[in-house]
C-alpha cells in the first residue's frame, strides 16, 4: 500500500500536470465518417479521433489538449465542454433488442442515441421522431435523448415536408400572439390608412404574376413623357398595418422570409395579411409606398420619389398574357384589356427595354439559366417537372423591379440615417489568386485586370462573355463567388455590377424589405420604428441561410425520389459542378443534378483547382464546366439523398 507521502505526491503529481498542460479552444466540426475535428480559435484544425468524437456533438464549444501519437501526428482529446449549441435534432426511432434509440437524421450525429423509457411518448419502430438531447455525452460517451413528438412515418404524404420543418426548426403555425393580432385587422385598418394618403387608385396599375399567386406585392403602371417614361412602382405596405416591434413583427423577423417548399409554401406573414388584407389584389383599394421614377430614353435613371399611396390594381394579369401582348399575339383574354392598361403595358415594356439595354452595358445582366416547375400528386410527391419558360414579361417585372430598388439604395445612402443593403464582395477572397493563375494561362490579355475592385470584376465579367478559350472561362470564374450579405453600409454588389444595392419590393416576403420600408418611412415621415443592431442583423442574415438551406433540402429529398422513375434510358445534359470525387451533372430535359464518382471512371483522375478540371493522369482525358455528358440513372445515396449517375461512355469518348 502507498503511504501517505506517497499519496501526497502522486496528488501534487497530477495538480502539477493540470496546472501545466495546455489547452486549445475551438469548435467541433463533424464528418461523414466517425472522426472530426475541432477548429481551433486560433486557426488551425486538430483530428479527434472516434472514441473523442463519441463525447461531443457538433458545434460544441470545447477545450482541448494534443497528444503525440506518431512522428509529426497529433490528435486532440477533449478536455472540457464550453458550451453546447444542438439542443434539438430529428431522427428514425429503432429498437435493437431491449434498447430503444434515434438513429439521427441530422448530418454530423453519426451514432444511435439511447432514449430512456420515460421519455419516448408511445414512438415506434420506424417512426420520424423530433428529439432533445437529455444526456449530454461528454462524461462517458453515452448520450440520452427524449421524443418531444412523433413526426410521422416514411411515406406518410407530406412527411418530407415535416421533417424539414422539424430538422431546420421551422414553426408551421403561429404563436397565438401573431395569430391575436392578424385576427384583429380588417378592411376598416385599410381605410383608416388610406385617409391621409395620395389617391392614385384612378392610375392603371397592374399585377402581373402567376396565376396562382396570392401574395402580390408589386404593381405597375408607365407613361411616356418628353425624355423618356415615368414608371410607378407600387408595393404592397404591410408596415402600415403592422405596429413596430409586434409580435406579428417579431415573428416576421424570427422567420425572416417566406419559404416557397414545393406545393406548400410557408410564409413570413399569416395569410389573412399577406394575400388578403396587403396583397395588391385587383379591384380593390390597398396601401402601397410608391416609387416613381424617370427612366430616360438610354436607360438611366433620372429623379426618383417615393410617396405614401393608395392604389387599386386594375387587373391580374399572367406573365404568358402580357407577353403575347408584347409579341403582338392576340387572344381574347388581350383583346378585353381596358385601354389604358395596354397603352401602360405597351410603355412599361418600351421602358423596361431601355432598362434592359442600359444594364447590359453599365452593369452586369444575370444568365438566362433554364428553371423547372415541380408538380406534385396528391401524396406531395414529384409526379412531373415541366420547363418554366423565362418570357420578356418576366424580364419586364425584373427590370421594373430592379430600378425600384436601385433608388431605394440610393435614397438611403444619401437621405437617411441608417440603411440596410445587400453587399456583394465578388470572388471569394481564397479563390483570388486561382483567378489570377487561371487569367495568366487561358486570358493573358485580362491577366491584368483587378477583379477585386467593382469596375475591374465588371469588366471582367463582360469580357469572359462568350470568350473562346479551351476552358469555360466564365462558368469557372462564377463558381467561385462570395455569397452576398446584408450590411447597414452602402457597398458594392459587384454581382449586379451596381455601386449600390437594396430591396424592398417584397416585404409580403421578405424581412429585409420589411425592414426597408421602415427606414425609408422614417426618413421621409419621421414615422416610428425600432432600429435593428449588428447582433440582430447577423440572427436575421442566419435565419435567411437557414431558410434558403431548408428549401434546398426538401427540393433534394423529393428529387431524389422522383430520379427513381427515371428508368435506364442514356439522358443528356452537362457537367454544373466539379470535386475532386466526381462531377455533378445537371439533366437537359427537367434539371435534375446527379453525381458521376471517380471511382467509376477507368483510371485516376486528378482535380486541377484553377480550372476546376478533373484530368485522367496517363491519358489526359478532361472532364470540365459546361461539358455536355450522357448518363444513366445510377440509384440514390438516401443518407446524403443525392442523385448518382454513371456516365455512358460513347465512340468519341
Amino acid at each position: 500500500m502507498l503511504n501517505a507521502d506517497a499519496l501526497n505526491q502522486l496528488r501534487q503529481l497530477k495538480s502539477d500536470i493540470e496546472e501545466n498542460k495546455v489547452v486549445f479552444p475551438g469548435t467541433v466540426k463533424a464528418t461523414n465518417g466517425r472522426f472530426g475535428f475541432v477548429a481551433l480559435d486560433e486557426g488551425r484544425d486538430v483530428f479527434l479521433p472516434p472514441e473523442e468524437m463519441q463525447k461531443v456533438l457538433p458545434g460544441d464549444r470545447v477545450n482541448v489538449t494534443e497528444q503525440e501519437v506518431e512522428k509529426g501526428k497529433t490528435q486532440g482529446v477533449v478536455d472540457e465542454l464550453l458550451e453546447t449549441h444542438l439542443t434539438t435534432f430529428v431522427g428514425r426511432y429503432l429498437i435493437k433488442g431491449k434498447g430503444h434509440f434515434v438513429v439521427p437524421e441530422t448530418p454530423g450525429i453519426n451514432r444511435w442515441i439511447f432514449i430512456p423509457p420515460k421519455e419516448r411518448q408511445n414512438a415506434e419502430p420506424d417512426d420520424y421522431i423530433y428529439c432533445q438531447i437529455h444526456r449530454h455525452p461528454f462524461k462517458d460517451g453515452k448520450g440520452q435523448a427524449k421524443v418531444l413528438r412523433v413526426i410521422g412515418k416514411a411515406g406518410e404524404p407530406g412527411i418530407e415536408r415535416a421533417m424539414t420543418l422539424a430538422t431546420f426548426d421551422l414553426a408551421d403555425a403561429w404563436p397565438e400572439a401573431v395569430q391575436t393580432q392578424a385576427d384583429s385587422l380588417s378592411d376598416q385598418d385599410i381605410e383608416t390608412g388610406a385617409a391621409d394618403r395620395e389617391d392614385r387608385t384612378g392610375q392603371p396599375f397592374v399585377t402581373i404574376d402567376s396565376p396562382g399567386t396570392q401574395d402580390m406585392d408589386d404593381a405597375l403602371f408607365a407613361e411616356p413623357n418628353a425624355t423618356g417614361w415615368t414608371l410607378s412602382i407600387a408595393i404592397a405596405d404591410p408596415t402600415a398595418v403592422i405596429s413596430p416591434d409586434s409580435a406579428a413583427e417579431q415573428e416576421a423577423y424570427n422567420r425572416a422570409t417566406a419559404i416557397y417548399f414545393p406545393g406548400e409554401p410557408l410564409p413570413m406573414l399569416p395569410d389573412s395579411i399577406s394575400t388578403r388584407l396587403c396583397s395588391l389584389m385587383p379591384e380593390v383599394n390597398r396601401l402601397a409606398l410608391v416609387c416613381d421614377l424617370q427612366v430616360n430614353n438610354d436607360g438611366s435613371l433620372g429623379e426618383y420619389s417615393f410617396h405614401q399611396a393608395v392604389i387599386r390594381s386594375h387587373g391580374k394579369l399572367s406573365y404568358d398574357l402580357v407577353s403575347n401582348l408584347i409579341e403582338g399575339r392576340e387572344d381574347e383574354d388581350t383583346r378585353t384589356l381596358p385601354e389604358a392598361v395596354a397603352n401602360s403595358l405597351d410603355q412599361l415594356h418600351q421602358a423596361a427595354t431601355a432598362l434592359r439595354k442600359w444594364r447590359a452595358e453599365h452593369a452586369l445582366l444575370s444568365a438566362d439559366r433554364p428553371e423547372f416547375r415541380l408538380r406534385l400528386d396528391e401524396n406531395k410527391r414529384i409526379r412531373a417537372i415541366e420547363p418554366a419558360v423565362q418570357n420578356e414579361a418576366h424580364r419586364l417585372v425584373e427590370e421594373c423591379m430592379v430600378a425600384a430598388n436601385r433608388c431605394a439604395a440610393d435614397f438611403l445612402n444619401r437621405e437617411a440615417t441608417s440603411g440596410l443593403f445587400i453587399q456583394h464582395p465578388g470572388l471569394r477572397d481564397d479563390r483570388i489568386d486561382n483567378i489570377k493563375a487561371l487569367l495568366a494561362s487561358h486570358a493573358p490579355h485580362l491577366s491584368d485586370v483587378d477583379a477585386n475592385s467593382a469596375e475591374g470584376f465588371r469588366h471582367l465579367m463582360k469580357q469572359t462573355e462568350g470568350l473562346e478559350s479551351e476552358v469555360p472561362l466564365k462558368s469557372i470564374v462564377s463558381r467561385q463567388l462570395a455569397r452576398a450579405e446584408l450590411g447597414f453600409e452602402a457597398a458594392p454588389h459587384q454581382g449586379m455590377g451596381l455601386d449600390a444595392y437594396t430591396t424592398f419590393t417584397s416585404p409580403l416576403r421578405k424581412f429585409s424589405d420589411f425592414y426597408v420600408h421602415r427606414l425609408i418611412k422614417a426618413a421621409l415621415w419621421d414615422v416610428p420604428m425600432k432600429a435593428l443592431n449588428e447582433v440582430q442583423l447577423e440572427t436575421l442574415q442566419q435565419a435567411q441561410i437557414r431558410a434558403r438551406q431548408a428549401a434546398a433540402s426538401l427540393e433534394a429529398w423529393l428529387k431524389s425520389d422522383f430520379a427513381k422513375t427515371l428508368g435506364d434510358e442514356p439522358m443528356t445534359g452537362i457537367i454544373s459542378r466539379t470535386v475532386p470525387s466526381g462531377f455533378f451533372v445537371r439533366l437537359d430535359s427537367n434539371g435534375l443534378e446527379g453525381f458521376v464518382s471517380c471511382r467509376d471512371l477507368e483510371g485516376k483522375f486528378s482535380f486541377d483547382p484553377v480550372t476546376l478540371r478533373l484530368i485522367h493522369n496517363k491519358n489526359g482525358r478532361i472532364f470540365q464546366l459546361d461539358q455536355p455528358v450522357s448518363v444513366t440513372f445510377a440509384g440514390v445515396d438516401e443518407g446524403r439523398r443525392q442523385i448518382n449517375f454513371q456516365l455512358v461512355e460513347t465512340a468519341n469518348s
